[in-house]
């Protein structure tokens, strides 16, 4: 079991913002909207284990209106899109990641909007 605290810390980060403003928010409240026990939420909270599998991460991005891919990220996880890209093409996408893990942001969005906007 691999725990990952800065998912947990995130987690409980944006979970406590949301309370401020709607008390759904509250450890009780999110484990029931994922139908998920509290005691786990709190412990994933806590870093005291791993995080959740895909599916639930990806069902409490929604609920905490995030990102899924950001959440699996701190997880130490990928979707599994993702995977079957890179599986598609191991080694292209682990050179570009190599090249680009340095990259500063602005090179990053640069990157990406060529390849979204099909500017090659």
């Amino acid at each position: 079991m691999k725990v990952q605290p800065e998912f947990g810390v995130f987690i409980r980060q944006r979970r406590q913002a949301l309370q401020i403003r709607n008390n759904s928010f509250s450890v009780r409240g999110l484990a029931k909207e994922l139908g998920i026990q509290p005691s786990y939420i709190s412990k994933i909270e806590r870093g005291e284990v791993a995080p959740p599998s895909e599916e639930t991460i990806v069902r409490m991005a929604h609920v905490l209106g995030e990102d899924p891919d950001v959440l699996l990220a701190l997880a130490g996880k990928v979707s599994r899109e993702l995977r079957q890209a890179i599986v598609k093409r191991p080694m292209l996408f682990a050179e570009l990641i190599r090249q680009l893990k340095d990259a500063p942001d602005h090179a990053l969005l640069r990157v990406v909007r060529e390849v979204r906007d099909g500017n090659w």
